[in-house]
């Protein structure tokens, strides 16, 4: 066995002269491993949040999502887009259309943005997962066209779930110049109906912005044709997303952008991620100062060993194996800390999971969900490992060489 670590493991376990250094040690060991328990539990709880976030997009969003580098709108029926449809991997091929407007109901007016889609734009996404009302998705039918409007657009608007009145969508004409002197002229105008339902995605920017309308309707609001704004894709299940995306970006050049659901969110993703590297370079800095504890503990227990030492150095032990002693020593401290507190922090995570201990606050409905949601990575199981070891090993390496040539 090797020595240095052999006398190290001995003098972690084994009793003091002075009982305040296994005290010492002892809060050393609770200092790097509540450390490493928070951040394992804050990491995790960051994982839940982007996890929940990106099952409420999913609803809304499709899996691929094509658009058009330069400009608003391209022609659908350009050759490229056309032989996406005949694709195997492509199970629904949908194309929208997205222009903002203002709405008015009644006396109550807002800016909104309509989506005109096909009609198999339930077979793109879980859209009946999110509505609400006794009534059903549709587009359009022989008579009028509907929108399907989010929670709060409906509250802003005061249509209430089935609205009795139409409602009026003005959009600009556009070609001509603004009649000043009769500015409605301008703008064309229709009516939308109500389907009976509205949508909720329980994200601020559908919710309050958002129509689900028939593509016909908005490209007759717009006087286009063809022209689409973008083109939705759901794919056939099995279907490597990631792979078949590439493939995409191939055959349609650099003119157009493919994007899957997390590209096409990437704000919210990227401020996510951000905020988790602050909490995370912040519990660092933490166990950093934990590790001075660490420091304190060796020192005193460099101290209390002197007269070993000196045994040692009579046996011929050289300075750099007497050190190496203490490196264990700092190290063994650092390891049990860390996996201490990896252990604590999965246990509290599962507890999380299934009971829901610790809440959100604020009463009745006011979150999507009642408590923290938890989701262990573990890609950062391991990162917090490496992280807690290579702090403490670098943290106790300068003083332990400094203090065994200063005190022995």
């Amino acid at each position: 066995m090797n020595l240095p670590f052999y006398i190290a493991k001995r003098y972690l376990f084994s009793k003091k002269k002075h009982n305040a250094i296994n005290i010492i040690s002892g809060i050393s060991v609770c200092g790097v491993a509540l450390a490493t328990m928070a951040l394992v539990c804050t990491l995790s709880v960051f994982n839940g949040f982007q996890d929940m976030v990106a099952t409420l997009f999913t609803a809304f969003d499709p899996e691929l999502k094509i658009t058009v580098r330069e400009g608003k709108v391209f022609d659908g029926q350009d050759e490229r887009i056309l032989a996406i449809r005949g694709m195997a991997e492509v199970d629904v091929f949908t194309e929208v259309l997205e222009e903002n407007a203002m709405v008015q109901y009644k006396e109550r007016q807002t800016m909104a943005t309509l989506k005109g889609v096909e009609d198999n734009f339930e077979q793109l996404t879980a859209i009946d997962s999110i509505l609400y009302g006794a009534g059903q998705f549709m587009l359009a039918d022989e008579v009028v066209d509907y929108g399907v409007m989010g929670v709060e657009l409906v509250s802003t608007l005061g249509t209430g779930l089935q609205f009795v009145y139409p409602l009026q969508v003005y959009m600009p004409k556009r070609s001509g110049r603004v009649n000043m002197s009769n500015p409605a002229a301008s703008f064309n105008m229709d009516y939308l109906y109500s389907p009976g339902v509205v949508f909720a995605v329980n994200q601020q920017k559908y919710d309050s912005q958002y129509i689900l309308t028939s593509i016909d309707y908005v490209r007759r609001l717009l006087d286009y044709t063809t022209e689409v704004s973008a083109i939705e894709l759901k794919l056939q299940p099995n279907t490597n997303i990631n792979s078949f995306k590439s493939k995409l970006q191939t055959l349609l050049g650099d003119e157009f952008v493919v994007k899957n659901r997390y590209e096409q969110q990437a704000d919210v993703f990227r401020i996510m991620e951000i905020e988790k590297l602050i909490s995370y370079l912040f519990l660092t800095f933490i166990l950093l100062i934990a590790c001075f504890n660490v420091i304190g503990s060796l020192s005193m227990l460099i101290i209390d060993k002197k007269d070993d030492v000196l045994t040692l150095r009579n046996l011929g032990a050289s300075d750099k194996l007497i050190s190496r002693i203490f490196l264990f020593e700092g190290r063994m401290i650092t390891l049990s800390g860390a996996v201490v507190g990896i252990v604590l922090g999965l246990a509290l995570c599962l507890v999380q999971q299934h009971f829901g201990i610790i809440t959100l606050g604020g009463g009745g409905n006011s979150f999507i969900v009642d408590a923290y949601p938890v989701s262990v990575h573990w890609t950062d199981i391991v990162l917090v490992f490496a992280t807690v070891v290579i702090v403490g090993f670098l943290s106790v390496w300068y003083p332990v060489r400094y203090l065994t040539r200063r005190l022995l």
